[in-house]
């Protein structure tokens, strides 16, 4: 299934920058940043869950926030993208050889 994940952190203190840096870094293990704090990530029910629980312990439910999308089997059908900034997917642009 195609999860959009979105955050937003508070950087006001270097824990948050942290925060912030991890919360990337988990995103990019499971899927694609498609903008700075977007992710798009194709993953099976049970790799969702691991997902979520990482980033629910590093986020801080305090200051920030994370919003998680459910676009389904056929999500990648259901995108649109224009504009500068094209990403390279391979799920979603295969190579033809």
């Amino acid at each position: 299934m195609l999860v959009l994940i979105t955050y937003d952190v508070s950087v006001v203190t270097a824990g948050g920058r942290r925060r912030l840096r991890n919360i990337a870094k988990t995103c990019l293990d499971y899927g694609v940043r498609v903008q700075n704090s977007v992710f798009e990530c194709e993953v099976e029910p049970a790799q969702f869950t691991l997902l979520k629980n990482k980033l629910m312990e590093i986020y801080d439910d305090q200051e920030d926030s994370l919003r998680f999308y459910f676009l389904g089997k056929r999500g990648r059908q259901r995108v649109e993208h224009v504009g500068a900034k094209p990403i390279d997917d391979p799920l979603r642009d295969p190579l033809i050889l």
